[in-house]
Formats: structure tokens, C-alpha cells, sequence
């Protein structure tokens, strides 16, 4: 099947999750025999990681002046971005570069990337149009009314997952119009597709839920760090938003040092709360064990896995969660909210509700103090999430491709 798909992120562009999934559905429909012609806003040289003939990069303007712009780093291609961020990262853009045609507002810049990207579909031959979150979804919406083909909005996160019960009106009616407009809706877990009925109004009928994978980790990174031999390590890797619970974090980092007193706080990122987050270590008094180790990539990541005891994600909404699968193929047992549709997949995991603190510095602390719990957390669940591929995955993405086709 050949299969027109728009992003907004993909490897080495990317700035979290998103991006790490694209590329894990690519390669898994790549790899069960599909062609992908994926539009991004750039294309970098180093992005031609797979054959010519099954996957094509394009860029979303034949003209270039989409490409030549897009060219400075920045929250043009962060799907976390918000119009705020955007806003100020153009003036400083526009500062080095006067002459650019960029909008000044994000909403307009989702537009402009749909009228162009979607000319493709005139183009590139497909069967299947395949959006990814409120970004594309313009796009996929306006393609479809050029090729005629069924659309699929795949959603790995809304606009409540990232704003809590204030969301950003615009977002939401692009969010909305998306889903009303596709064909069939990808869900990243039932967690998120309870969301989507309740809050947009999605029929069940409509919505495939699609868990995320984990690509196969060939890394064996141990305990590579620097720090004290003797300290415990506990790793907090994500975003630094109200979404990741950061706050939740530094609550729980406090009680286990009322318990344990050599354990050392990892906290891997960057965001809007990051001030926040370095202000409120020190208010807690624990700024010498929490240390701030700024967005990671590539390597960096898996070291910092290896490096840990026990990873955390206290997410206040997490549609899936790749990040504990990363940590578990790195050798660390892990600890995670209820409220995140990884807790739906794996089975040897620590689950914990995000806003009970006690709870979670009470199972942080027993994964740290007793060696055997650690040891089959991370045996156990590292077995588990070997069995978790892209390429099944893939194999229900397809079904759901079939079924905008009226096939099973």
C-alpha cells in the first residue's frame, strides 16, 4: 500500500516523543512491505535512513522557501510548541534572517504548512492519507479533498494531556475538525481514547486503539556516571511541563531523603517549568541531590538510563509514555503513573497514582533498598518489552488502513 503521510517531527529533528514514534511506525510499515512518502517542513541530509524506494522524503514546499527558513533550529518543528513559544522564538529568527516569509503566529504557520504540504497529493500516488496530531491534521484534511482518499488522524496526544482542564481554544477546534474530519481515529492507548470520546465528541466505532513500541536497543550501558559509587540514582527524563509532573518529582525526591539520604536526583530536559522546577528543589532544601542535566539525545539518553536505579514518570496525563520501555532495554526497573497508557501494556512496573506522594517514595524507596525487587523489575521487564515491536504494531495500523477501505 502506498501511504501519504504528513509529520511535523522526525529523527535527528525532533524534540520528544512524537518523533521517536513516527520513525518506529515508518520502519514497522516499511518493514511489513508498505511504501511511505512522509512530508515534513525540512528535510535534513541525514534523514535518508532508509531506502529510496520504500520511503520518500519531501518537504513541504517545492518552492524552498519553506525549506531555507525552517533550516533554523527552533520550535517550528516541536509539536509541544506553544503559540507563545513560538511567537518569541520568530522575533528572534526574523532578527538574524529580515527578509524570511514566516508567519508570526503559529496557527497561521500550521496553515501555511497544510496548503503546501498537501499539494502532494495531486502528486505522490497513495491509498491512505495518515496525519499526526493537531499539527498535520489541516493537512491530511485538505489532501483528502485533492486525492479523494480516506484519511487517519493518529493521536498521541490532546490538548487536555498538555494543558490539564485549560486548553488553548484554537488547538482544541483543530484537534476537533481533525477527528471529525478523518476517516478513522488512532488512538495511542484506551487511556487516550476515553479522552477523545468524552471531550470531542469521537465515536468509539471510530477509533482504533494503536499502543506504541519500542525500537530494539543494542546499547549496554552500566553505571557510567561519576557521581559518589555508594549514592542510589533516580532519574526523572522528559519534558519539564505541568503535563510530566516535574513538581511531583521533587515532592517524592524529598521524602525518600527522609528515608535514604545518598540518592542523587537526576532530572534530564528542558521546558516552561523549568525555572519553576530548579526554584522549587531549592525551596524544598534539596538542591544539592537534584541535579539538572538539560535535554539529552542519541547516546546520551541510554547512558543516562544505564546510569539509573530506578527510573520515574510521574505524568499527570500520558497518552502512552515510550521513555519507561527505553529505560527498561537499558537496564533500569521503573516506576510510572496510572494515569499513562504504557501502565496499560506492561505488567513489571511499579504503578503509582501521580498525585500520591507518600505511595510513590514509599515503592522508590523498596525498589532502592532491596536489590531482589530491582533485579526482577528489571529482568522481568526487560523480557516483556522485547516482545513489544514496531512491526506488529504496524500490522494494526494496517487494519486500520483496511477498514477506511471497507475491508478487513
Amino acid at each position: 500500500m502506498n501511504i501519504l503521510m504528513f509529520g511535523w517531527e522526525f529523527p535527528p529533528i525532533q524534540n520528544g516523543g512524537l518523533g521517536v514514534a513516527c520513525h518506529g511506525i515508518v520502519e514497522g510499515l516499511i518493514g511489513n512491505g508498505h511504501a511511505v512518502y512522509l512530508v515534513l517542513p525540512k528535510v535534513a541530509p541525514e534523514m535518508q535512513m532508509f531506502s529510496p524506494e520504500v520511503l520518500k522524503l519531501l518537504t513541504a514546499s517545492e518552492s524552498g522557501g519553506f525549506v531555507k527558513v525552517a533550516g533554523v533550529p527552533g520550535g517550528l518543528y516541536s509539536p509541544y510548541a506553544t503559540a507563545q513559544n513560538y511567537e518569541n522564538w520568530i522575533k528572534e529568527v526574523k532578527k538574524k534572517e529580515p527578509g524570511m516569509i514566516y508567519s508570526d503566529n503559529l496557527f497561521e504557520e500550521v496553515h501555511r504548512y497544510a496548503a503546501q504540504a498537501s499539494v502532494h497529493a495531486k502528486h505522490v500516488p497513495h491509498e491512505v492519507i495518515h496525519t499526526h496530531d493537531w499539527l498535520t491534521a489541516e493537512a491530511g484534511i485538505q489532501a483528502k479533498k485533492i486525492s479523494d482518499q480516506p484519511h487517519v488522524m493518529h493521536v498521541h496526544a490532546t490538548e487536555f494531556d498538555r494543558s490539564g482542564d485549560n486548553p488553548n481554544q484554537t488547538v482544541y477546534d483543530m484537534e476537533r475538525r481533525g477527528m471529525e474530519h478523518a476517516d478513522r481515529v488512532i488512538a495511542v492507548s484506551e487511556y487516550t481514547k476515553k479522552i477523545i470520546t468524552k471531550h470531542y465528541g469521537v465515536p468509539e466505532w471510530k477509533i482504533d486503539v494503536v499502543h506504541n513500541a519500542v525500537k530494539p536497543n543494542f546499547s549496554a550501558y552500566h553505571k557510567t556516571h561519576h557521581l559518589n559509587k555508594t549514592d542510589k540514582i533516580v532519574l526523572f527524563l522528559g519534558r519539564m511541563t505541568m503535563q510530566k509532573g516535574p513538581d511531583y518529582f521533587l515532592k517524592m525526591a524529598k521524602r525518600i531523603l527522609e528515608v535514604i539520604q545518598r540518592v542523587k536526583f537526576i532530572m534530564a530536559g528542558d521546558g516552561d517549568m523549568m525555572h519553576q522546577t530548579v526554584r522549587m528543589a531549592a525551596e524544598l532544601g534539596i538542591e544539592r541531590n537534584v541535579l539538572f542535566a538539560g535535554f539529552l539525545k542519541g547516546d546520551e539518553i541510554a547512558r543516562a538510563y544505564g546510569a539509573a536505579d530506578l527510573y520515574v514518570m510521574p505524568s499527570v496525563s500520558e497518552p502512552f509514555g515510550i521513555t519507561p520501555l527505553e529505560a527498561i532495554q537499558n537496564g533500569a526497573p521503573v516506576l510510572i503513573s496510572k494515569q499513562s497508557g504504557v501502565s496499560e501494556v506492561i505488567k513489571n512496573a511499579l504503578k503509582v497514582d501521580f498525585w500520591d506522594i507518600d505511595e510513590m517514595a514509599n515503592k522508590a524507596i523498596a525498589v532502592l533498598q532491596h536489590p531482589a525487587l530491582s533485579n526482577t523489575l528489571k529482568t522481568h521487564g526487560k523480557h516483556e518489552v522485547e516482545r513489544m515491536t514496531w512491526h506488529k504494531q504496524a500490522k494494526e495500523i494496517e487494519k486500520t488502513y483496511l477498514k477506511t477501505r471497507g475491508k478487513k
